[in-house]
């Protein structure tokens, strides 16, 4: 059935006098104005199911022209088919949002206000031409990307943190929090996992490192990796995890599952917020106690950032090594810090220095993940819990990234280089089978 037959006669036009930036004419922009507004609000979108991709295109092109023609107007081919692409990205994708998820350097996707959208390439935040028509547009494209995860966003529920079937997390807000209108943003994931080579081309960390953090996993210690928002945390879980040995029991627990674990005997749990009656919650504290009745061998936790930390901590001091988390925080110490905050969460009375104690004797390692003022992504430390020393946790660094400035393109000029001194745990990898060669932790 052509689409022609499938849309009503009416003849409304989209009122909105906010007219998108576009490269093109004002008059091209009028016209495919016109012709968008008329197609979307006047479509049975129902019925475009029915049909297979290529006879969507097909019915669309026979539609433009028939509008064309109605509106008299004249456009090249360029023209007519930006205007096909567009509306085919509104009537079966996300609108103004498509090319972004066909754009494999795009990392993430920030929707500010309907005509405020910004992308993240390599890095760094860059404004787009792009924009929706007005507030009602990007509410719809937010509706369309909730409703086919089954989830929903209204005034009664104005928030929804959800996953995306290709694993992009989607976080979506609008008013009345969202004072400017609705906002939503996009984190966006490598269909292809990136490895530990990447990294170490990207000057990320060094081959020396790199041996190092795949030898502790291997050998089953505790590593807590730290850093700011888009520091590359779950990146770098991802990549040590490939280090853990495929007969190994692993479950993961996320708040929205990002971790892409390539093991053949992977469990993944996932958090589930309240329902809009306020029921149904299941927090990454419950999925934590409940993993330990699982018979795991390793527990990756995607992000720690409450109460969870109690019983993760007691996990791994009750023998469940090979533990694996990311944390926000600026530096290593830092992040014990935290730990501790997150330990009152519970409720639990213990002395400051008993929790201490406990934060030391889980962890072995703490990595700091940071992001440079160029976009670029650096491991900046990797630290060894060594233990206490009276009412304080120690921590010593065995590599550290030293900055010395930046060059005259604006990239950040420093060097990874060894501390030089010879982590205790050293005898774990050894141990453990894994060669530890005399120079790894020379100055280099």
């Amino acid at each position: 059935m052509a689409i022609k037959n499938m849309l009503g006669r009416s003849t409304t036009e989209n009122k909105t006098s906010d007219a998108p930036q576009t490269e093109h004419s004002n008059f091209y922009h009028e016209v495919k104005r016109k012709i968008h507004g008329r197609l979307v609000e006047e479509a049975n979108l129902a019925a475009l199911d029915t049909l297979e991709p290529g006879e969507i295109r097909a019915e669309i092109e026979n539609v433009v022209e028939y509008y064309l023609r109605d509106e008299k107007a004249l456009l090249n081919d360029n023209e007519r088919k930006h205007i096909i692409d567009e509306i085919l990205d509104e009537l079966t994708g996300l609108g103004p949002l498509e090319p972004f998820f066909k754009d494999p350097t795009v990392s993430d996707v920030l929707v500010n206000t309907y005509k405020d959208i910004y992308v993240e390439r390599f890095g760094l935040i860059e404004k787009t031409k792009s924009r929706f028509i007005d507030d009602v547009h990007l509410r719809n494209i937010i509706d369309r990307i909730i409703s086919r995860i089954g989830r929903r966003i209204d005034e009664s529920s104005p928030m929804v943190d959800a996953r995306l079937p290709d694993g992009s997390r989607v976080n979506a807000i609008i008013p009345p929090l969202a004072i400017d209108g609705p906002m939503l943003s996009i984190r966006r994931f490598a269909v292809t996992p990136l490895m530990m080579k990447d990294l170490i081309n990207y000057k990320a960390l060094t081959p020396e490192i790199a041996q190092l953090l795949a030898g502790c996993v291997k050998a089953k210690m505790n590593i807590m990796i730290s850093g700011g928002t888009g520091a590359g945390k779950t990146t770098l879980l991802n990549i040590l995890s490939a280090n853990i040995p495929a007969n190994e029991r692993i479950i993961t627990i996320e708040d929205s599952a990002e971790l892409q674990l390539q093991q053949p005997h992977v469990i993944r749990l996932e958090t589930r917020p309240p329902s809009v009656e306020g029921t149904g919650q299941v927090t990454s504290r419950d999925l934590v106690r409940n993993t330990l009745r699982m018979r795991p061998d390793r527990i990756v936790v995607g992000e720690v950032r409450g109460a969870e930390a109690f019983d993760m901590l007691q996990a791994m001091n009750t023998g469940h090594d090979g533990s694996l988390t990311t944390i926000h925080s600026n530096s290593p110490r830092d992040s014990l810090t935290r730990l501790e905050s997150m330990i009152l969460m519970t409720g639990v009375n213990l002395p400051e220095k008993a929790m201490r104690f406990m934060v030391s004797s889980a962890l072995d390692v703490v990595i700091q993940a940071s992001r440079m003022t160029d976009g670029s992504r650096k491991i900046t430390s990797v630290a060894e819990v060594v233990g206490m020393e009276g009412d304080v946790i120690t921590l010593q660094d065995i590599f550290v990234y030293e900055r010395h400035g930046l060059d005259k393109d604006g990239k950040v000029v420093g060097e990874h280089r060894s501390t030089g001194i010879r982590p205790k745990f050293t005898e774990r990898l050894e141990m453990a089978g894994i060669e530890v060669p005399e120079n790894l932790f020379n100055n280099f």
